[in-house]
This record gives structure tokens, C-alpha cells and sequence, in this order.
């Protein structure tokens, strides 16, 4: 059977996307679920996999070429299948081979017009699925985030991919097992199933766990250096805008503008809460919890009693979910991204722990997965860890809504006539007025405060 590898679109806004390196070369096998290329968007760097088996037959789009969303990159087939006439389509305009690799911070090279290319083909029926017509609910990850120091001596692999096998990923990912600090046995050094158990069952190095607590508080104490730069000689300075800067300057008007936001805002005793990420924090040999993922968890839980909080405005009329797809704002030096975390309102807290740092961990490093770039059906943006009190959020279309999480604040509070101090954190739900009431944003944020203020919720 051929398949055809099309230009998959990965965000609304994209309309062109740059192949930056095939990890697969002509007349390699491919099986269904394998990375065969890493693809420049307009956000990020996003390593996008094969839907159909085979062998990788003709590249039609070298690596540097840039090409509009649904085109033709490359071919799959069975080695006796005739591509003549698939294969035939022009080809794309390449980067000089010379060139330095590209970056996920710089602006897409200018390439010079192609030649007018088929249409886009329509997926049909029992045909080659589009890039982004299915996901994995299950974490489509290569690597999770360290939760603690990596031993001496350990490092990744070169171009940081992973030899594990299929299985021994599935158990690392629900487990939360780094592959990157286990030493395979499998066929030339590959991870499998036993060595990811064995990992699992493994004492932590007492000297490993206990550096990183007896630093802790200094880290906590400590405070970087506040220096004010020198003054340039120059009077202003005209700043191009990287491909990131253009997607938000570019998107931000579609939603601001045209959707009518409304805002609510609420305040929660985070004290059981505090304590009880505490508690998990102090457990061997599990994953350390953040604010975040509680949040993450709650949101998701409050959006299963809420459907219509969970919901977006679709032609004319409304879409509901029934599935809690969170994006998680992640900020990085060049703009703002949100990749999606699946399936929130199923996952354990653990789980959700393990997926959110490694799926910010990958944001940052422009290594996200194509079904990790769309699909949330509502959003969280956390600025605590910047000092900020409250916000409101700009909701991220088509959502109809974004939820902005302040910082966790000791202050004084009145508790059964007395003065005392608690932990207080502001939250602000921004609402598209299209789709939901202020009463019906309102009741959301009263059950999402109830479940942080009654955390052994977010454990059953």
C-alpha cells in the first residue's frame, strides 16, 4: 500500500511548515507510529510519525525546504508498489546544503516560489490518514523529565533519542522512569521491558536523594543578583520579530477582538492542598507534584461536572466535550507556546506530574510531538512563579476558555473569628461570552475551588 506523507498542519494559524531533518533516509523501513521527520512550524520544532508501513521510497521535500501545509514530503510503499506517478510531483526548494541548521527561535528562510503543485489531496475512505486525524492518549514521548540529578556519567544519547523498545516506553511513561539513566540490555544496547523494571524496583542512591535536599533550602534563600544595564548609545532599537513573535502578534487579534471575553475571579485556601504536596513531595521514589499539575488535575475534574465550561462555538452552533484535553502555557524566550496534555479527567496526579515537566521540558527545547501542538479544549496559564497575584489570560481560539493561576500567598485570614495566616491563590477564569454566562464560568470556579480546598479529591 502507498502512503503519502503530507505537510501536516499542526497549529490553526500554520500555512507552511520547513522540513528541518528527515530521521529517516530513502529505502529505510517504517513502521506505523515511527518519527520519520522533524518539521519547523511556526511555534516550534515538532517531530511528526509515520502512518503507514513500509519503506521510505522518495523524499520529495530535502531537508530546508518549506512548503504549504498538505503538500507532498515523502512517499511510503511496499518496495514492488509503483510510485511513479505519486512521486511525481515537483520538487521543493531546498536550503543550500552549507547552511547552518536551522533553529526553533529563527524567522523561516525565504525560498524561492515552486512550481504549481497538485491540489491537496482529501483523505478518502480506507485511504492514508491526514497527519493530525488521531492521537495517543498514552504519552508519545522519547524521554521524561530527571527527577532528580543525573548520576555522574550518565548522559543521553547522541541527538537525544532514546533505543527502547515500544513496550519498554508505554511502562516508562506510566511510572515514571527516566530512559535516559538506564543502561539497555536489549540488541545493541536497546532498552527493553526488564530493564525498565528492574529500574523501577532500584533503591535511589541515598547520597543522590539527599544532595538535592540538603540544597534546597540555600536554592530557596537565594536570590539572583538584581544588576540594571548600562545605557545604550542608542536612542531605540528596531527588534525583527522571530516566526513565534509573528504566529502570537498575528493570532492575538482573532481572539481578543472578535470573541467577547468576560472575566471571573476567585480566591483559594490552598492550606490542605500545601500540605498534602508536601506529604507527596516527601514519598521515595515518586514523581514531585507542582501546584500546577493539582490545578491541571482539579481543572480537568471541574470541566467533567461543567461540560459547558469545556465547550467551544462551532459554526453555528456549540461544541461540547467529553474528554479534558488541557494546553499548558509554557513561556519561552522567543513567545509563548501551549502544547496539550490528553485526557487530564483519567490520569492519575502521578502521571500528570511525570507528562506536564516533560512536556514543558520538550516545549522548551523544540522537541514537541505533532499531536502535542493542537487539540486542547481548554487552557491554563500559571504566572506564579513570577510573583503575580492575579491576571486575566487571553482565551487561545477555538477554546471558550483559559484558566490564570496566580501565586500561592501566605497571608492573614479570618478562621472562625481569629486571625491567622494561610496560603491564599487567586484564579481567573476567562469565558467567551458566545458560548457560557457568568454563571455558568462562576459555577466552574466553585467547584474547581472545592477540589483544591478538599485535595483527596484529585487522589480517588
Amino acid at each position: 500500500m502507498i502512503t503519502k506523507v503530507l505537510m501536516p498542519k499542526l497549529s490553526d494559524a500554520m500555512e507552511t511548515g520547513k522540513v528541518i531533518k528527515w530521521l529517516k533516509k530513502e529505502g529505510d523501513a517504517v513502521k506505523g507510529g515511527d518519527v520519520i521527520a522533524e518539521i519547523e512550524t511556526d511555534k516550534a520544532n515538532v517531530e511528526i510519525e509515520a502512518f503507514g508501513a513500509g519503506v521510505l521510497r522518495k523524499i520529495i521535500v530535502s531537508e530546508g525546504g518549506q512548503v504549504p501545509v498538505g503538500d507532498l514530503i515523502g512517499v511510503i510503499a511496499d518496495p514492488a508498489d509503483d510510485i511513479a506517478s505519486v512521486a511525481a510531483a515537483p520538487a521543493k526548494p531546498a536550503a543550500p546544503a552549507a547552511a547552518p541548521a536551522p533553529s526553533a527561535s529563527a524567522p523561516p528562510a525565504a525560498t524561492a516560489p515552486a512550481a504549481a503543485s497538485a491540489p491537496r489531496p482529501a483523505p478518502a475512505a480506507g485511504g492514508p490518514l491526514a497527519a493530525m486525524e488521531t492521537y495517543q492518549s498514552v504519552p508519545a514521548t522519547t524521554a521524561v523529565m530527571p527527577m532528580e540529578p543525573v548520576a555522574a556519567g550518565t548522559s543521553a544519547p547522541a541527538g537525544g533519542r532514546v533505543k527502547a523498545s515500544p513496550l519498554a516506553r508505554k511502562i516508562a511513561g506510566q511510572t515514571g522512569v527516566d530512559l535516559r539513566l538506564i543502561q539497555g540490555t536489549g540488541p545493541g544496547g536497546r532498552i527493553i521491558r526488564a530493564d525498565v523494571e528492574a529500574a523501577r524496583t532500584a533503591p535511589r542512591p541515598a547520597a543522590a536523594a539527599a544532595a538535592p535536599a540538603a540544597a534546597r533550602p540555600a536554592a530557596v534563600a537565594a536570590r539572583p543578583a538584581f544588576v540594571i544595564p548600562p545605557r545604550p548609545e542608542a536612542e531605540y532599537e528596531d527588534v525583527p520579530m522571530s516566526a513565534m513573535r509573528a504566529a502570537i502578534a498575528k493570532r492575538m487579534p482573532m481572539s481578543k477582538a472578535p470573541v467577547p471575553h468576560f472575566y471571573v475571579t476567585s480566591e483559594v485556601d490552598m492550606d490542605a492542598a500545601w500540605a498534602l504536596r508536601e506529604q507527596l513531595n516527601g514519598l521515595e521514589g515518586q514523581p514531585k507534584v507542582s501546584v500546577t499539575d493539582m490545578v491541571i488535575k482539579a481543572a480537568a475534574m471541574a470541566l467533567l461536572k461543567n461540560p459547558g465550561v469545556n465547550a467551544q462555538l462551532s459554526g453555528q452552533g456549540i461544541r461540547v466535550h467529553h474528554r479534558a484535553h488541557i494546553g499548558i502555557a509554557v513561556a519561552l524566550e522567543q513567545g509563548l507556546i501551549t502544547p496539550v496534555l490528553r485526557d487530564c479527567d483519567v490520569k492519575p496526579l502521578a502521571r500528570i506530574a511525570v507528562e506536564s515537566r516533560d512536556l514543558a521540558d520538550r516545549a522548551r527545547g523544540g522537541k514537541l510531538r505533532a499531536q502535542e501542538m493542537s487539540g486542547a479544549t481548554f487552557s491554563i496559564s500559571n504566572l506564579g512563579m513570577y510573583d503575580v497575584e492575579e491576571f486575566s489570560a487571553i482565551i487561545n481560539p477555538p477554546e471558550g476558555a483559559i484558566l490564570a493561576v496566580g501565586s500561592v500567598l501566605q497571608k492573614p485570614v479570618v478562621d472562625s473569628g481569629e486571625i491567622r495566616v494561610g496560603r491564599r491563590m487567586k484564579m481567573t477564569i476567562s469565558c467567551d461570552h458566545r458560548v457560557m454566562d457568568g454563571a455558568m464560568g462562576a459555577r466552574y470556579l466553585q467547584d474547581l475551588k472545592r477540589l483544591l480546598e478538599e485535595p483527596l479529591r484529585l487522589l480517588v
